[in-house]
């Protein structure tokens, strides 16, 4: 049960920011799907013991191919997909939570919290870099 929950709060995330950044109406299921796999992916893989920031990676990266994929398919501009669909891995609740504990003096908490969040931002991007360059090199290749 839990999965089916992340399954649909991640689509309706991903698809609901997609309606905030005005993508177009027929690309919002796309937006959805982009971003509630790469989710599940991260989901999957910090669920069998992996560290968050590996695994924030890997699912960048699988958001990555799906945009350009969804760009082709679709005949749409890839910045459509990829702000939407990365936005499930987005660490916005440690950010909050790394301020807070600024604004209460609890630094030792606060730096933690925040070089999390640096890290899971860099892995983010990382996992699209690296999605890009490996799609070029075999655009390249062909």
């Amino acid at each position: 049960m839990m999965i089916v929950a992340q399954l649909l709060t991640s689509f309706i995330a991903a698809a609901g920011f997609g309606i905030l950044f005005n993508a177009p109406r027929k690309s919002l299921i796309q937006c959805g799907l982009v971003g509630m796999l790469g989710w599940i992916l991260y989901y999957l893989l910090a669920a069998k013991g992996m560290d968050p920031v590996p695994a924030t990676v890997f699912a960048a990266m699988l958001v990555g191919a799906l945009c350009q994929v969804c760009a082709k398919l679709f005949k749409t501009p890839i910045i459509i997909f990829i702000v939407s669909g990365i936005i499930p891995l987005v660490p916005g609740g440690s950010a909050y939570d790394a301020m807070r504990h600024f604004v209460v003096n609890d630094y030792y908490a606060g730096v933690q919290l925040a070089t999390k969040v640096m890290l899971l931002s860099g892995a983010i991007a990382i996992g699209i870099m690296f999605s890009e360059a490996i799609t070029q090199l075999i655009i390249k290749k062909r």
